[in-house]
Order: structure tokens, then C-alpha cells, then sequence
């Protein structure tokens, strides 16, 4: 394991922590100590134990003389720290087998959950255009239904039929009282006109005959005048003979 320093405070000075491997060896220590097979920091590791007894089984066998007595023994030696250093490799192997079986998994469900993701924003989407779509529904009820309640506002289809008949016989006695009217209209028209052509007539025939009257007295006067004259005349002759 890393060695850890203990952060120290004091009079509201902080110092700084120390360590014995920097970030940067965390990667090669840790891969050392796997293939290793080390734990800790202490204690011989289990390669080079086996290793030592390896080397020490092999040493034996170069040896001449009647050793296979220890040759036995260092063999089976040997293979108890081989088993020894195979069982944490098994164990490690079905922690990798177990993991990359995980990773796996997590990766079918991390495929799985952007999949759900994906559908999610699609569902979205069709809910957005589905409440669009009910709003603009909800406008035209409300729309027919203010329409429904103006329609009830108004009376009965009888009452306005009945209404509609009244105006259009109100509307032909009229049109009939206009046509009388026209009618009467023109005759008084024709009426004025011989009525002014009466006048008009009547205006010259008096005139003619204020003309015929003056012209009456005017000779009538050219006549007494002529009397008088002609009666002065003579008296005026009959004083002379006197």
C-alpha cells in the first residue's frame, strides 16, 4: 500500500501531506505487486519464494550422490508453493473472468439505457406533439361550445320561421303599398301636367283677351275722342255764322 502522510494543523497553518510513491508510479506499482502477487510492502513475495525453491529443487538435482531423498522432499517443496502461488492466480483469474463478465453486462446495460434514453427523448417528442395536438382539440370544443351556448341564446327555429314569415308579408305589403304609391305618384304627375297645361292656356286666352279688351277701349277711346272733335267743330262753325 502507499504510503500516506498525515496532514498537521496549527495556529491556522496548514501543511501539506507527503508521500512516499508520487500519483505518476501508481500504475507500475500496482501491476509489480500483481504479477508478484504482493500485498503489502513486508514479507518475502510468493515468486520469489518460489523462485528460491525452484532454484534449490534444480541445485539438488546437479548434485552427485544418493540425495533423492531431499530431492523428493525439495520436489514436493516445489509443487506445494507452485500450488501455493497457483491458487491466488485462479482466484485472480475468475475475479478477471468475473469482471469482464460485469464490464460486459454493464456495458449490454449501459447500451441498453442509451437505447431507453433514445426512446425516452422519442416519447417525449410524440407527448409534445400529442399535447399540441389536444390543446388546439381543447380550443375547438371551447369554440363550439361558446357557439353551443349563443345558439341556446337565441329562440326557437318555430318562433324565428315564424318571425322570418311575418317580415317577408311585412316586406310585400310594402313593396305593394310602393308599387301603389308609384302608381299614384305618376298619375299626379300627369295630372299636374295637364293641370299646368290648363294654366298655361288659360294664361294666354287671358292675355288674348286683356289684348282684345284694351284694344276694344283703345278704339272706343279713338272714337269718343273723334265725337268730341267733330262736335267742337261744328260749334265753333255755327258761332262763326252768328
Amino acid at each position: 500500500m502507499l504510503a500516506k502522510g498525515r496532514k498537521l494543523a496549527g495556529r491556522g497553518e496548514e501543511m501539506s501531506a507527503h508521500y512516499a510513491f508520487g500519483p505518476q508510479d501508481d500504475d507500475t506499482i500496482i501491476k509489480h505487486r500483481l504479477l508478484t502477487r504482493t500485498t503489502t510492502t513486508r514479507g518475502e513475495p510468493p515468486l520469489k519464494k518460489l523462485q528460491k525453491k525452484f532454484m534449490s529443487f534444480a541445485t539438488e538435482i546437479e548434485k552427485d550422490g544418493d540425495n533423492s531423498t531431499d530431492c523428493e522432499r525439495l520436489y514436493k517443496a516445489f509443487l506445494q508453493e507452485i500450488n501455493t502461488f497457483e491458487l491466488p492466480l485462479l482466484k485472480s483469474k475468475a475475479v478477471v473472468d468475473a469482471n469482464i463478465r460485469e464490464k460486459d453486462s454493464f456495458n449490454e446495460l449501459q447500451i441498453e439505457i442509451e437505447r431507453q434514453i433514445l426512446q425516452a427523448r422519442t416519447d417525449i417528442e410524440d407527448l409534445k406533439k400529442q399535447l399540441e395536438q389536444s390543446k388546439i382539440e381543447r380550443q375547438h370544443k371551447e369554440e363550439c361550445e361558446a357557439i353551443r351556448k349563443l345558439i341556446s341564446l337565441q329562440p326557437p327555429r318555430s318562433e324565428t320561421e315564424k318571425l322570418i314569415a311575418d317580415l317577408e308579408k311585412e316586406i310585400a305589403d310594402l313593396e305593394a303599398e310602393n308599387v301603389a304609391c308609384i302608381r299614384t305618384l305618376e298619375l299626379r304627375k300627369k295630372q299636374f301636367a295637364l293641370l299646368l297645361h290648363v294654366v298655361e292656356e288659360l294664361q294666354i286666352s287671358i292675355e288674348d283677351e286683356q289684348k282684345s279688351i284694351a284694344d276694344e277701349l283703345r278704339a272706343i277711346a279713338e272714337e269718343q275722342k273723334m265725337s268730341i272733335e267733330e262736335g267742337s267743330g261744328g260749334a265753333s262753325d255755327a258761332m262763326a255764322v252768328d
